[in-house]
């Protein structure tokens, strides 16, 4: 079975560049670093809505048992560094997840 978290996150479009910055730079390498068995990789996404900008992760992990090594026993509470709280206007206090019952790759 394959879990993917989901979690957004707001900033204000000033803040948008610096955000993705340090989301890319610090905190992605920062979660690859402590090498999560089961855990498969990151995905960062935005979307542009005027008046603020929308980010949104999708984390692939083998099971709910692999997020929890990664987040602790209340695995849907948000992980979210302090540098990156910084840059946000708000966010998921707690992320989704869902079984993935059909990913296809080209």
């Amino acid at each position: 079975m394959t879990v993917c978290r989901l979690w957004r996150g707001w900033t204000t479009p000033e803040n948008a560049a610096a955000y993705e910055r340090t989301v890319r730079s610090e905190v992605i390498p920062a979660i690859e670093a402590l090498k999560i068995p089961g855990f498969r990789h990151i995905d960062l996404m935005k979307r542009d809505l005027g008046s603020e900008v929308e980010f949104m992760t999708c984390m692939w992990f083998d099971s709910i048992e692999a997020i929890k090594a990664f987040t602790g026993e209340d695995y849907s509470v948000s992980h979210v560094p302090a540098a990156a709280q910084a840059l946000l206007s708000r966010f998921d206090a707690r992320a989704a997840h869902f079984e993935v019952l059909d990913r296809r790759e080209q």
